[in-house]
């Protein structure tokens, strides 16, 4: 059954960050939140974005949902 690796998508969300030049203000702003830790957290691998915050994301990085999320098996 497969599974979404937060970890594994976490470290994909900040190497897409990275690699756009963004900063986490910038994702921080652009989903409306006040504080930044909820990014840190999806980056750690520890959440994962809201489906809201996926496609928001993924508006920013210019990719679909898909190439952001890693899933495994178990």
């Amino acid at each position: 059954m497969p599974v979404i690796d937060t970890r594994a998508t976490g470290m994909n969300i900040k190497t897409m960050i990275r690699q756009r030049g963004l900063k986490i203000a910038d994702v921080q702003k652009r989903c409306g939140f006040n504080t930044p830790q909820a990014i840190f957290k999806w980056m750690r691998g520890d959440a994962v974005p809201t489906m809201d915050n996926m496609v928001i994301i993924a508006d920013m990085f210019g990719v679909t949902i898909d190439q952001i999320i890693v899933t495994r098996t178990i």
